[in-house]
């Protein structure tokens, strides 16, 4: 399986997002161009791939997570979260989890 899919936990309660916006842009154009957006589901995933594996190649992307639009805390530190990665083999997978709760985000590459 090739492309590029994601998936969002609340690290506080270690459960899925659902419901949080996210996009994925190409960096290869300037401005960079919205390939796709979507919004997490009960398991915090999206429902397809942010990116399709028969649209994989090689390149930089940005996955744009809305973490602060998600939890609205007043005193929340983190907004919008940009995660610039690049896909050195389009025949991989690349999945990219998102850690986070309104103060806090960390990444991985997932599997």
């Amino acid at each position: 399986m090739a492309g590029i899919t994601t998936h969002v936990l609340d690290i506080a309660t270690g459960r899925p997002i659902a419901g949080m916006q996210v996009e994925l842009f190409d960096l290869a154009v300037s401005p960079p161009a919205l390939l796709r957006r979507s919004q997490t589901n009960a398991d915090g995933r999206t429902d397809g791939p942010m990116l399709a594996a028969g649209a994989a190649r090689t390149g930089h992307f940005e996955l744009r997570f809305q973490v602060g639009a998600h939890f609205k805390a007043s005193d929340g530190l983190v907004d919008e979260v940009p995660l610039r990665f690049t896909l050195f083999d389009a025949a991989q997978h690349y999945h990219v989890p998102l850690l986070c709760s309104p103060w806090y985000v960390s990444t991985y590459r997932g599997s």
